[in-house]
């Protein structure tokens, strides 16, 4: 049986790697794929305490939260494209709607 503590490790080192991810690229794209391998490394960890303290709490937590991922792709990638279609980048320094 894997130790509680090789889920967490793991846990922590996908979600510091999709820090890292969205605190270094300028790819809106990339970020946005960081943000999701945050999100997975959180459910992991609510999977692996759910395992361990024997409550399905954890796995019910993570069905929501797939399910909000699953919405939160589709709106963000609708609008990656339009920012795309409207100024021909994904770059995140030349993407500034609000300036005049």
């Amino acid at each position: 049986m894997v130790p509680l503590s090789a889920y967490l490790i793991l846990s922590a080192f996908l979600f510091a790697t999709g820090v890292v991810g969205v605190a270094t690229r300028r790819n809106v794209l990339i970020i946005f794929m960081s943000i999701e391998l945050m999100l997975n490394a959180v459910n992991l960890a609510f999977v692996a305490f759910s395992r361990f303290l024997h409550s399905m709490d954890g796995q019910i937590i993570v069905l929501f939260v797939m399910t909000v991922a699953a919405a939160e792709v589709a709106v963000g990638l609708a609008i990656i494209i339009a920012l795309f279609r409207n100024k021909e980048t994904v770059d995140v320094a030349e993407i500034n709607l609000m300036k005049w």
